[in-house]
């Protein structure tokens, strides 16, 4: 059995993608769940530990209300704590993320090194989005929270970007849909363009690991296989799904 982190409320915690800004809970609950993720990420050896500034997260929080342009978003304040807190605590010098749109996701991720909620120095954080408009846009949100351009967007296509990207890459997160025959089990495809430029432990984030499971099926058979990555665990902080592993 694949391993599991479920929230006891996963199934009816639900957003208006419209309203991404919307609280669905206490803080402190919120707190205590993607806590008790973290934990757990830390015990399947993913992790180093579970420590990161709580106080920075929710100043990232109010600096992306305040400057993106989000038309929508599944990306619920659980998702974002949990992706933040993993970048947070594993501190990658290059983060490239796939799939991007507006680039809600990929500041979810270099938050952790840029804007108010920054809370160490990264090399370059790189967001791919094949849709020219969406990462124009992206890039315009980006810039608004980091004028250093360390955290940049290009409109490329994600699997040559990130097989011939000249370096190690220690974070990939991956919500990029592929063509109609594939969709999102291009994920795979991007994951194994950069596997060999990945030192043991790297992070992969892989969004929709529970809504689209069937499409995964390919890319979570192989991170789950301790043949091929050194852990994986499902976390279900929502209905979307956040399927953590490690190199």
């Amino acid at each position: 059995m694949p391993l599991e982190y479920r929230a006891p409320d996963w199934e009816t915690y639900k957003m208006d993608v419209h309203q991404p800004h919307v609280s669905l809970e206490l803080l402190e609950q919120e707190v205590e769940i993607v806590d008790g993720a973290l934990r757990f990420l830390q015990q399947t050896g993913i992790l180093p530990h579970t420590d990161y500034d709580h106080a920075k997260l929710l100043e990232h929080r109010a600096a992306v209300a305040e400057q993106f342009e989000i038309p929508w978003t599944a990306i619920t304040h659980r998702q974002q704590r949990l992706i933040y807190a993993i970048n947070a605590i594993t501190q990658p010098s290059v983060m490239i993320a796939a799939g991007i749109f507006c680039g809600n996701t990929f500041i979810s991720n270099a938050g952790a090194a840029v804007g108010p909620g920054a809370v160490y120095t990264a090399r370059d954080l790189v967001g791919i989005e094949i849709k020219p408009e969406e990462a124009e846009r992206a890039e315009r949100n980006v810039r608004k929270l980091d004028p250093t351009g360390v955290a940049r967007i290009l409109a490329e296509d994600a699997v040559p970007f990130v097989a011939d990207y000249p370096g190690e890459i220690n974070l990939l997160y991956l919500d990029a849909d592929g063509d109609k025959a594939r969709g999102k089990g291009i994920y795979l495809e991007i994951l194994e363009a950069g596997l060999d430029r990945m030192p043991t432990g790297t992070p992969v984030l892989a969004h929709n690991s529970v809504n689209c499971a069937e499409r995964l099926t390919k890319y979570l058979e192989f991170v789950r296989d301790p043949a091929k990555m050194k852990a994986s665990v499902n976390v279900i902080l929502d209905p979307e799904g956040l399927e953590v592993s490690a190199r």
